[in-house]
């Protein structure tokens, strides 16, 4: 059987792959994995579940809880919230596990059910694998007194918001920035929290209709917010995306200020401040060369990991380090979250053109981003990227060719016979070469028939 959770729980289009009866089968096993197998017999599971404003999300919440309730947890439906919303309240309510449902950054039609351990942990491999392995059985069926309570979690947004208060450095009194909620799960609580915080603040795409979530706004569509920023005179821009664990940036010129320098102007900042531990950033091999070049200049150096925010937390949380992140704009407080928060980052970053006086365009000119180019090659044996001959000896020439002003990157794609060719240059011309002759060798040694293609 195909593994049905993916890199960030499971994903797809609802009522396709989402369907309600997998919603209450995938609860009705976690009540299990996550509840009564982990707290101490005689106690009742607690869960907290949030989701984001698609409409789907109101048959999918009520079949997890449902499935919840069925199998003797008490649920705290918490509403619309963000992702890292969810993640913190599980921790705060000291419940047992959480159950968001969002598709993130996807559009209307797909939904998703991501779960949360205890602290609101995401989970590791081993507890997916448990998770859809007791779908296979019989679930609980408690009867009478010992089935589930489903209570509505009046609170949740005001905990979450006084939680993101509490973070600040400093209020950001004086600062005018326009928010882009891509009609999505913060366009409640991430305009009430900067406008607390002391902002002047300009809110778009914060009018979910249960249809709208990621249509033509927030991280992935970032237009509207570069030119209402232009339109309202704002200091910055702050986008975020469907569940609000992403954020990007743009700055008073309209200039986008993606999540690599995000991490450059924060990491800066927490290692003046001692709050960055052993002066080193967690990202992932995506991460454009600039910003290594940057941090090695201010003496931070940079712990790689494979592409996705899972990765980066899983090596936050082994060396304890405070800072971590992607360039799509997962960034990761570590002593404020377990995940990704789009409304954390964008709020520390507001904070930091408030404490300064710079600009934003001004504290991001401490990296420059070097031109990159992505190269998707169809259609090969993606399992020999890493061990053909002919491949590794043009991968060692051009990096060669580049020196330490370059970089090159081979990715093979997770779920398709494809390679991702990378190549980042001090240059867009040099890089466009360097990735066009490499791609070349790439499918010229690596081809598949068009019989070993379909079969892949």
């Amino acid at each position: 059987m195909t593994r049905l959770f993916g890199t960030d729980g499971v994903r797809g289009l609802a009522n396709g792959l989402i369907t309600a009866e997998v919603a209450l089968g995938l609860a009705q096993a976690a009540a299990v994995v996550l509840g009564h197998r982990q707290v101490p017999s005689g106690k009742r599971p607690v869960a907290v579940v949030a989701r984001d404003p698609r409409i789907s999300g109101d048959f999918i919440s009520a079949a997890v809880e449902a499935g919840l309730a069925s199998s003797g947890v008490d649920v705290f439906d918490a509403g619309i919230l963000p992702t890292p919303a969810a993640a913190f309240l599980v921790a705060d309510l000291e419940a047992d596990f959480g159950v968001m449902i969002s598709a993130s950054h996807n559009a209307a039609p797909d939904n998703g059910i991501k779960f949360l351990a205890r602290g609101g942990q995401k989970l590791d491999d081993a507890l997916e694998d448990a998770i859809e392995a007791e779908m296979q059985e019989p679930s609980l069926r408690p009867t009478g007194s010992e089935v589930g309570r489903i209570k509505r979690f009046a609170d949740a947004e005001d905990r979450y918001v006084v939680h993101l208060l509490q973070t600040l450095p400093n209020r950001l009194d004086g600062i005018k920035v326009v928010l882009d909620c891509a009609h999505g799960a913060a366009s409640g609580c991430s305009p009430q929290v900067f406008a607390d915080a002391g902002a002047e603040v300009v809110v778009i795409g914060a009018d979910p209709d249960g249809v709208n979530i990621n249509d033509g706004y927030g991280s992935t569509h970032l237009g509207a917010l570069q030119a209402a920023v232009l339109e309202h005179g704002a200091d910055l821009g702050i986008a975020h995306d469907g569940d609000a664990d992403r954020c990007l940036a743009v700055d008073a010129e309209g200039s986008i200020v993606d999540g690599d320098q995000i991490m450059a102007i924060m990491a800066v900042a927490m290692k003046a401040s001692g709050e960055l531990k052993d002066d080193a950033l967690v990202a992932t091999v995506m991460s454009n060369l600039g910003l290594k070049l940057a941090l090695r200049e201010a003496g931070i150096s940079i712990r790689e990991t494979g592409v996705g925010d899972r990765y980066v937390l899983e090596a936050m949380r082994e060396g304890g380090y405070s800072l971590g992140g992607e360039q799509s704009g997962h960034v990761i407080f570590s002593k404020y979250a377990t995940t990704g928060d789009g409304v954390l980052t964008g709020l520390q970053l507001a904070a930091q053109v408030a404490k300064t006086g710079r600009s934003l365009k001004q504290l991001a000119s401490i990296m420059d981003k070097l031109p990159q180019v992505l190269i998707n090659v169809k259609n090969v044996d993606k399992t020999a990227a890493a061990t053909n001959d002919a491949v590794r000896q043009a991968v060692i020439d051009a990096q060669e060719k580049l020196g330490e002003t370059g970089r090159v990157l081979l990715r093979p794609s997770g779920t398709e016979p494809l390679v991702r060719v990378m190549v980042e240059a001090a240059d867009m011309d040099t890089a466009q070469a360097v990735a066009a002759k490499l791609a070349a060798v790439v499918e010229a040694n690596l081809s598949l028939k068009a019989s070993e293609s379909a079969a892949v």
